[in-house]
């Protein structure tokens, strides 16, 4: 397209990425996105979360597959007290090599490519545990899926920031998640129709589905109209900005307001650029969530949900307790997802921590006082007779792990799970987006491996109910951190939330 015929779409004004009064900018802003009704955005933002859905159904796959691998027939599969926190855990060290390589690659492919560039060790990697034959192959295969799971986890949030318009980033933004918690549904569905008919190993081959799928469906989607820029392909970003937008809309003049923002960010940032507050505040505040959101303890839980429920003994069967939860974190992100847009990040993230605290201390303070031997004979009277049952009392205490799990799943789910990667992707400068968000994954998921790979021993030397206090201190932490260094940034183009960090003036976020 050339400049002469793109001058009269750039004469355009633009309703939603200038600062107007708050009531002024709303009313423009409805007025922008009834004129959105191009569907493609959504196919692209689709496209790419298939990546996420991949990540969920792999992160927990340890959760059927440990119990039936510790009663493997063949030595060379068993897993034991060494290999099974390892086969939980390696994933996480995978995905932190994952958001490392991620560093450079979202900056020297760009955001699609890097998702599609995940889908060769996801492939690899479940292929490895479909055929394997000794514990190092399944080992091999975690650590494959993990390190695809660290590359999606750092470019698919940036990814649909830079796709989306401010308006519907935040429901967007939780599209990851959603497709995450969809893939662990999937995998726990599977883990028990499977584990019934056929063997688990076909749990690995089904992985192979939704990786196969997200990069056919790429292929045919746009590269983000801000990392063309920063590469200098400005027809190509324009085009770019035109298939997400329609040619219907006023996105020429979004196309300046970016293209604008990227002039002035043209250089990467340099080592001593790191001392501008523009630069290391919002680096500092990304990575200070994504290190508290796992230090929160989703990842242990959902890794070792089924071994948890084992241990505490509740009424149903662990793989239906499991079922119900990943329910419930279902239901919980679609809330967030139709929420945050309206209510805003920052009550969301309250209301989130303040539910995880309450749950995890109900957990651990249940565990404690109802220690794991008297839960085991209630499990073994369950099987044996159900007339020596002392029977209701017992029972509905039984439920209470069940349902303080379920209420965990809710509260994170409410928030400090999607919101957490929405504003790393929102908050993180332009020049620094790359490299800062696959240091993100790093910090993420070497605090998940480190605490995947200590629960079980804590467990075992402790008791069960140590873990789950320590995971109510840091959500109590995760109140404090919100209420003093979190933004809001609903309905803030990413151009506005740059300008809030570079001059401190909180006018721009309003």
């Amino acid at each position: 397209m050339e400049r002469s015929a793109r001058e009269p779409l750039l004469r355009k004004t633009s309703s939603s990425y200038q600062t107007f009064p708050e009531g002024t900018v709303r009313r423009l802003d409805k007025e922008y996105l009834r004129s959105l009704h191009n569907q493609r955005l959504y196919l692209a933002v689709f496209a790419a979360v298939l990546g996420n859905f991949s990540f969920g159904f792999a992160l927990v796959y340890p959760s059927p597959v440990i119990p039936a691998l510790e009663a493997h027939p063949s030595p060379a599969l068993r897993l034991d007290q060494r290999t099974a926190p390892w086969f939980g855990s390696v994933f996480t060290l995978g995905a932190a090599a994952g958001g490392l390589s991620t560093m450079l690659l979202n900056d020297c492919l760009g955001r699609k490519l890097s998702i599609m560039f995940s889908a060769l060790p996801s492939a690899l990697g479940y292929a490895l545990m479909a055929g394997a034959q000794g514990v190092w192959m399944l080992l091999l295969g975690r650590v494959l899926t993990g390190y695809a799971g660290g590359v999606t986890s750092a470019s698919i949030p940036v990814y649909i920031s830079e796709i989306s318009h401010p308006g519907v980033r935040g429901m967007l933004g939780a599209c990851p998640q959603i497709m995450a918690v969809l893939g662990s549904l999937g995998l726990y569905a599977l883990g028990k129709y499977l584990g019934l008919v056929l063997d688990w190993r076909w749990l690995a081959v089904a992985g192979e589905v939704p990786v196969l799928a997200m990069i056919i469906l790429l292929c045919f989607m746009p590269n983000s109209p801000r990392f063309l820029l920063s590469q200098g392909k400005e027809e190509e970003a324009l085009r770019s900005l035109c298939w997400l937008r329609g040619r219907d809309t006023d996105y020429a003049q979004e196309y300046e307001q970016i293209k604008d923002s990227v002039r002035k960010q043209s250089r990467r940032v340099s080592c001593a650029e790191i001392k501008d507050p523009f630069i290391y505040k919002p680096i500092l505040i990304a990575g200070v969530m994504r290190f508290l959101q796992q230090l929160s303890g989703v990842t242990c839980i959902l890794v070792y949900l089924q071994s948890i429920f084992n241990k505490t003994s509740v009424i149903l069967k662990p793989e239906y307790d499991a079922a119900l939860v990943g329910l419930v974190r279902l239901f919980s992100v679609a809330i967030a997802a139709v929420s945050m847009d309206k209510a805003g990040r920052k009550i969301l993230l309250f209301v989130s921590a303040g539910v995880m605290l309450v749950s995890n201390l109900t957990i651990g303070i249940y565990i404690h006082f109802m220690p794991a031997s008297h839960n085991s004979t209630i499990a073994n009277q369950t099987l044996v007779s159900s007339a020596n049952l002392p029977a209701e009392p017992t029972n509905y205490i039984t439920l209470i792990p069940l349902l303080a799990t379920m209420f965990f799943i809710m509260g994170y789910a409410l928030g400090w799970g999607p919101i957490t990667w929405l504003l790393m992707s929102e908050i993180l400068p332009l020049k620094a987006r790359g490299v800062a968000s696959g240091l993100c994954v790093i910090v993420s998921w070497l605090t998940a491996f480190t605490l995947t790979q200590f629960f079980l021993p804590v467990v075992n030397a402790f008791g069960l109910e140590v873990p789950f206090l320590f995971f109510a201190v840091i959500s109590a932490g995760n109140i404090l951190f919100t209420g003093c260094c979190v933004p809001e940034t609903k309905g803030r183009s990413l151009e506005q939330i740059e300008a809030f960090f570079r001059t401190g003036r909180r006018s721009f976020m309003r």
